[in-house]
């Protein structure tokens, strides 16, 4: 059941995370709770989508907002047909419009297909997925112009997802579900039956959903596939497989717990209400690096049910996702467990040799429904080349 109310006390500290989908945040909306009633308008009995278009045929360049749900979308069949884009990595202004980080560039010349084929393209393609693109007829821009060396080409992708004995098949479900179904992105299904005899050679990026880690010969063919430049993308348990094969130094956070006045009868409640079933807490956002790009709030509201906790980097921008102080929205989580995640980060980046390596302490696409995280695994495949 979605609500609108935030809720983070309970009689019963074993939770089931059901009460904690708060509706708002689990959509990434803004909101105010505290408006009067008598303020809302008629209701609303039909919603219509809004009308997509090209809104001016260029000569010279298109730009998307990367805002838009369906950026990744349409990003996706501009690349697969084979047309040169590009992402900015500074904010900028131009006719007198801002556009953020992430915005998609897509020039008219040195292209593949002809002006009038490339309009009618991105035309269709924002009629079909509902946003704006917007014509320009000049590079010059306050901030940076269209032809800096701020933007940089986006590579054509081409996704794995690992399925299989040992893999959580929700995770697995989830994120298969949001490429195929939301997204209309080919992914392909590795099974772990497989993976030994798998030419990994011709996909770009694998992702590797919570699992208990991979055999010996699967460990040898994914490492080595990072090396020669791959990009590994691992959720939550595998966070485990990544630390123990060294692809990425990650720093767990532990919490010491006392057990002291325990009863034998009270020790399941006890060990119980340490377990975070379900529920949400605010992070703080570095907009200005690539995996935040799309947000426009400084602040973002994850699920969680995992006990995973990873200290932050030395090197402060490292650090683009980050727990606040009081991070609690919705949901239970036990006083030992609230103390440990202030201030640790939900997702760690760095190079393993020539490849990527990407890390989430928990599920951005939990049960398919959670869409204000959805975004933060398409910037981790299609921005990956930027962190």
């Amino acid at each position: 059941m979605l609500c609108l109310k935030k809720r983070t006390t309970f009689q019963d500290s074993l939770f089931y995370d059901v009460s904690a989908w708060t509706f708002p945040l689990a959509f990434n909306l803004d909101y105010n709770m505290d408006i009067s009633m008598d303020m809302a308008g008629e209701e609303v009995l039909e919603l219509n989508k809004p009308l997509g278009a090209v809104k001016f045929k260029s000569s010279y360049a298109y730009l998307m907002s990367w805002n838009e749900y369906y950026s990744p979308s349409v990003l996706n069949e501009i690349l697969d047909n084979n047309i040169l884009a590009k992402v900015a990595l500074k904010e900028f202004k131009l006719n007198n419009k801002k556009y953020d980080y992430g915005t998609i560039l897509i020039p008219v010349q040195n292209q593949n297909i002809s002006s009038n084929s490339l309009f009618e393209m991105l035309n269709s393609l924002a009629i079909k997925n509902n946003l704006i693109i917007d014509g320009v007829d000049t590079g010059l821009a306050d901030g940076i112009d269209l032809g800096s060396s701020e933007f940089k080409t986006i590579n054509k992708q081409k996704v794995a997802v690992i399925v299989g004995e040992g893999v959580n098949s929700y995770d697995a479900g989830e994120i298969w579900h949001l490429f195929d179904v939301r997204y209309g992105i080919t992914i392909t299904k590795l099974d772990v039956k497989s993976i030994s005899r798998s030419n990994l050679n011709k996909y770009t990026s694998i992702i590797m959903p919570s699992s208990r880690g991979l055999s010996d010969l699967n460990t040898t063919k994914i490492v080595h596939w990072t090396e020669q430049g791959g990009n590994l993308i691992a959720f939550k348990n595998s966070l485990n497989w990544i630390n123990k094969n060294k692809l990425l130094d990650l720093r767990f956070k532990t919490k010491k717990n006392e057990t002291k006045n325990i009863s034998f009868g009270e020790r399941k409640n006890h060990f119980g209400a340490q377990v975070i079933g379900g529920a949400i807490f605010e992070a703080k956002l570095d907009l200005s690096h690539p995996i935040n790009f799309g947000y426009k709030n400084k602040n973002i509201s994850l699920f969680r049910n995992t006990t995973i906790f990873m200290d932050q980097d030395n090197i402060s921008y490292n650090n683009p996702i980050i727990y606040s102080e009081n991070p609690l929205l919705s949901g239970y989580i036990s006083k030992e467990n609230l103390e440990v995640i202030k201030s640790t980060v939900p997702f760690k980046t760095g190079a393993y040799k020539k490849g990527q390596v990407t890390c989430f302490t928990d599920n951005t696409n939990f049960r398919a429904f959670w869409y204000g995280t959805n975004k933060l695994l398409m910037n981790a495949i299609y921005f990956s080349n930027q962190f």
